[in-house]
């Protein structure tokens, strides 16, 4: 079947209750149409191909082949069969809808911006094994954000060094510290070691504190590796463990998942920008935390929108609700998604976060989120307890309802932090 037919048009067909539906942006090739290109697309992440083939029956076109339902502006909506993907697979599902199709010559861009999973596919797989409640609940930290930090500087430090930042930051204040994405198990701090003395380190924290901390270690690894040091978390008390989800791929954080640890499972999304970023070509972030939360990530980085990173503040808003919704969302095509029984994941704003930046993160994002500070913690005048201290009175004031200068007043820490950084973003 000759793509030339537009066969897999289907324009005001419906997106059934079991189809996969997928939103592109689409920018046809030069002289080219959206039709065409749209067409295209849906050959090529269904059972089409270049020409016309024997092999290809009509009953097996007909009940397969994705279908092109909508084509407004520069967007199509594609709705893909449910017999067309294996269940609990997320690789394969990638491989079906942003697979050849990026590199196809009928297009000169092309970004996925939404993907529905239909309730059979949503079923089949895990989601978070703890989510919002559960990570709370083990945390004892109810009524506002997580706080927390990375250990800076990110790497070097021996472990009896990481360790103390542990230390020093928790026992001020901190809920959670973290490994940061690029520290696995090199020669400066052997994993192991460092799991050890960084576990120590937070129990040494909650018996002078009373409170539960948490400790999160990098564990990504060839997936055998990943899960021998993620089983040596769990086997030594700690709550928590961190994959860089993009660079170990779907199955290597499904495999996490699903190996049994009871363990809250943090997302780094490191290399997420290389397909992210550009708003014509790649995947959308909101994308990517869906797809994230259903494969059972606990918690997830989504940006700051004030920080460091680059993320409008729409998409960042996105990603976050995609973590958080329950329910069904509202809209049809690759827009709505039912959530129910699935978990809510945590979102996470890191990267370049200071005191403050606070109440414009939780005016966006509201008071579920991990606010994850590095260099807005350690690099505070008074070094990392004195830049918990002011992280920790930032939230509070927000949490009260008071200005940043106001709480300042009577906040030390808090005060000399908004001199060095400032209060707006």
């Amino acid at each position: 079947m000759s793509r030339e037919t537009l066969a897999y048009l289907d324009l005001g067909g419906a997106v059934r209750e079991g189809d996969l539906a997928c939103r592109f942006r689409v920018r046809p090739a030069a002289g080219g149409s959206l039709e065409k290109a749209a067409n295209a697309l849906a050959a090529e992440s269904s059972i089409g191909t270049w020409t016309e083939v024997a092999t290809l029956s009509g009953g097996l076109r007909d009940r397969l082949r994705a279908r092109v339902v909508a084509l407004e502006g520069d967007q199509a909506t594609i709705a893909y069969a449910a017999e067309l993907f294996e269940g609990g697979n997320m690789a394969q599902v990638y491989s079906s809808v942003a697979g050849n199709i990026f590199g196809m010559k009928e297009v000169d861009a092309l970004r996925l911006e939404a993907v529905r999973f239909p309730p059979g596919l949503v079923r089949s797989f895990p989601g978070p094994a703890r989510g919002v409640a559960g990570i709370r609940k083990a945390l004892g930290v109810t009524g506002r954000p997580l706080v927390g930090t990375i250990v800076k500087p990110k790497i070097g430090l021996p472990p009896a060094e990481q360790a103390a930042v542990v230390y020093e930051a928790m026992a001020a204040g901190c809920d959670v510290v973290k490994d940061d994405e690029n520290l696995t198990s090199q020669t400066f701090c052997p994993f192991e070691e460092r799991l050890r003395a960084c576990l120590d380190a937070a129990r040494r924290a909650e018996d002078e504190t009373g409170l539960p901390k948490g400790y999160i270690p990098n564990v990504t690894a060839p997936t055998e590796i990943m899960l021998r040091r993620a089983g040596l978390v769990a086997h030594l008390g700690g709550r928590i463990a961190m994959v860089d989800l993009v660079t170990v791929g779907w199955s290597g954080v499904q495999s996490l998942r699903n190996a049994g640890l009871d363990l809250i499972l943090h997302g780094h999304r490191a290399m997420h920008a290389a397909f992210t970023r550009d708003p014509s070509h790649g995947i959308a972030m909101a994308v990517l935390a869906r797809s994230a939360r259903l494969a059972g990530v606990d918690q997830l980085h989504v940006g700051t929108v004030v920080g460091k990173m680059e993320g409008p503040a729409h998409e960042v808003a996105r990603s976050a609700a995609a973590l958080l919704t329950t329910g069904a969302e509202p809209g049809g095509g690759a827009d709505g998604q039912e959530w129910t029984g699935v978990a809510p994941a945590l979102p996470v704003a890191s990267g370049g976060l200071h005191p403050g930046h606070v109440p414009a993160v939780v005016g966006l994002l509201g008071r579920d989120v991990v606010l994850q500070f590095g260099g807005g913690i350690h690099g505070h005048p008074g070094g990392t307890r004195a830049g918990t201290r002011a992280a920790r009175q930032a939230v509070d004031a927000v949490m009260a309802g008071a200005s940043l200068r106001e709480a300042a007043r009577s906040a030390p820490e808090l005060a000399a932090a908004l001199e060095r950084w400032g209060d707006a973003a």
